[in-house]
């Protein structure tokens, strides 16, 4: 039997256009210019396509584009190069053309401010009031290095003017920070230099992943000019200067969140690709296709000459679908998007996330960055990457007073479904309050040891209980009560859920031996995560072969309030390679084990490195690109 995804396995993480869809928007990158821009930033991936500058794209190319995807919501952003470079009088059109269209959503205007002057923000008031305005800006002057104009020189200072613009005229923008090597390790100066001009209200920090760029972008002229001669100077055996890895730019990201959360930035600056992993781990739905299903098919480009494709981070000509003026109708779009190779590789690309634990978190990410780490053999640093940062966020929600738990790599985020109990604040007060009234459980036992409502095997209702009741022993499975009563008496934490562990049924999968931990409070959290990853990294050396701990996060719904607990789960599974057999037989053993390891660690000091986790701190060089890598 064929274990391949299938296409609504795929479909459901990457998702085909479809044309009689009349409620998911479509976005729209309008490249006002081409790759024509006022600066010349060394690491500009536009000027890299050779996008013949010149031309415009006008209101007869929104009106066009309008009728194509007609009754359709629209997600427009007006780039470039530059978009502004189009002058006044084209982009007045533009903006025009746009506000016609009823089902135009949402208009973004990414620009490096430059330009930007009271006279364009009075015709951004009067034909278009509700643009959104977005301004690269990668941190402080540092970190600006890479951003200079055809001299060579910064334009920083012209940014922050733009920036001190917006705020007196009483508008905000959001930023597009690159991070490059110039803002490495300097994560909490860079968000607070960022977030504290008044008119941001939002931060976007970009992975400036190109290692494998190995030559200077083009010249117009055979002689190159200063900043060409800068770009020159940059690039290496292993690729330009500023270019980062995955793990460096998950330890920035996760850093800039903890600065973010720890100096109350959260309150009025909107953190991405924090804010959109926070609403994927809430079950949100987030605008960022790097964590949604409306992938590279829901997105497209136009440039100056009628070249229509997809995403302009997808390589070009590769990711071009056809020229506007041959396009009349969505279902024209739809079959050029069958014809392209690309697309139709993008898609497959997803496979590995089908059965990945950390699919409706991730949603897969970006097509364009996975295609390129694909191609140099390194898609697994990508999902590491992703992995990690998922991880991180996850500890940080659930401890935010306490975030160095967001290096640990051993407590990953493992949601699990279903995990829900009626009344989680009754439980959790009942649990400290021996006065509390304990009702009676409807305890039933399966023929293979399920203890639950129903007595059956496989994962059914079962009463909730606390040391108190007096079913208590009762209602705890026999090969698992250690555990629990390590964890409970002398951790002294609360277990909202526990299993010996079952074989497999016609019915009911296979189960493993777990416990699930739900804190009281946020430092507890703190203290559980450091003990379990203190646990993880004792029972490494002793488990029996065919069993291996794996310790996670989670999260606990309320069945009466809907609201969602931050929990932590222990599960004793399979070795990578293990027959269900192997597994079961060595699951004895090595619940006793690990039962043993929690009291050894209840005895050790209470303060220490219990309060701490068991990982080592993360590398200060993250290993990089070598020379053979980037070339393939």
């Amino acid at each position: 039997m064929s274990t391949a995804p299938t296409s609504n396995d795929l479909d459901s993480l990457y998702a085909r256009l479809d044309t009689a869809d009349v409620t998911s928007a479509v976005s729209v990158i309008l490249k006002l210019r081409g790759e024509t821009c006022d600066i010349d930033c060394l690491y500009c991936f536009e000027k890299r396509k050779e996008a013949p500058g010149g031309r415009r794209v006008d209101a007869a190319d929104v009106h066009h584009l309008s009728a194509i995807f007609a009754g359709r919501p629209l997600a427009v952003e007006l780039h470039g190069g530059e978009p502004l470079t189009a002058g006044q009088d084209a982009v007045a059109d533009v903006l025009r053309a746009l506000a016609a269209n009823p089902n135009v959503v949402r208009v973004s205007l990414q620009t490096n401010g430059l330009l930007l002057d009271d006279s364009w923000l009075d015709l951004f008031d009067e034909h278009l009031p509700g643009l959104e305005i977005s301004i690269s800006l990668d941190g402080d002057a540092r970190g600006n290095r890479w951003r200079v104009g055809y001299d060579g020189l910064p334009v920083y200072p012209r940014i922050v003017d733009a920036l001190r613009l917006l705020e007196r005229r009483g508008r905000t923008a959001s930023l597009v920070c690159v991070v490059t090597t110039e803002i490495l390790g300097r994560a909490e100066e860079v968000i607070d230099h960022l977030a504290a001009f008044p008119a941001v209200t939002a931060v976007n920090l970009v992975p400036c992943f190109d290692s494998s760029v190995l030559a200077p972008t083009k010249a117009a002229s055979r002689r190159p000019g200063p900043s060409r001669t800068l770009q020159a100077e940059a690039l290496g055996p292993a690729g330009p200067a500023w270019a980062i890895t995955p793990e460096q730019y998950t330890d920035f990201t996760l850093a800039a969140a903890v600065q973010w959360v720890r100096a109350g930035w959260f309150r009025t600056v909107k953190l991405d690709p924090v804010v959109s992993v926070i609403r994927r781990l809430r079950g949100l739905r987030t605008g960022s296709c790097h964590f949604d299903d409306l992938k590279c098919d829901h997105v497209f480009t136009l440039y100056p000459d009628g070249r229509l494709g997809s995403c302009d981070e997808l390589p070009w000509p590769q990711a071009q679908l056809a020229r506007l003026p041959l396009i009349r109708s969505q279902q024209a779009v739809r079959r050029a998007q069958g014809r392209s190779p690309l697309l139709a590789q993008a898609h497959t690309l997803t496979s590995p996330c089908v059965s990945c634990d950390y699919r409706e978190t991730c949603g897969g990410g970006c097509m364009a960055i996975r295609l390129r780490h694909t191609q140099v053999g390194r898609a697994d640093a990508y999902c590491d990457h992703r992995m990690r940062l998922i991880d991180g966020i996850a500890a940080l929600l659930a401890q935010p007073e306490h975030p160095e738990g967001i290096r640990c790599t051993r407590l990953r985020w493992h949601p699990r479904h279903p995990n829900q109990m009626h009344d989680v604040t009754a439980f959790l007060n009942r649990w400290d309050d021996p006065t509390a009234a304990r009702h009676p459980a409807r305890l039933h036992t399966s023929p293979l040891g399920n203890i639950n409502t129903v007595g059956l095997p496989g994962i059914h209702e079962a009463d909730d209980l606390d040391p108190r009741h007096p079913q208590w022993r009762d209602g705890i499975e026999p090969a698992v009560f250690p555990l629990v009563q390590a964890v409970t008496e002398s951790w002294g934490y609360i277990t909202y859920d526990s299993c010996q562990g079952h074989p497999a049924t016609p019915d009911a999968p296979q189960r493993e031996l777990a416990i699930g931990i739900l804190p009281r409070d946020r430092t507890e959290a703190a203290e559980i995560a450091a003990r379990l990853c203190h646990l993880a990294a004792l029972a490494d050396a002793v488990l029996p072969a065919h069993c291996t701990l794996d310790v996670g996060r989670s999260l606990l719904t309320c069945s009466n309030s809907q609201n969602r607990y931050p929990v932590l789960d222990v599960r004793l599974m399979p070795s990578p390679g293990s027959r269900p057999d192997d597994y079961l037989a060595d699951l004895p053993a090595g619940g006793r084990l690990l039962a043993e390891l929690a009291e050894r660690l209840a005895h050790r000091p209470a303060g220490g490195d219990l309060l701490h986790c068991a990982c080592p701190p993360p590398s200060s060089r993250p290993r990089t690109l070598e020379p053979l890598e980037v070339r393939r």
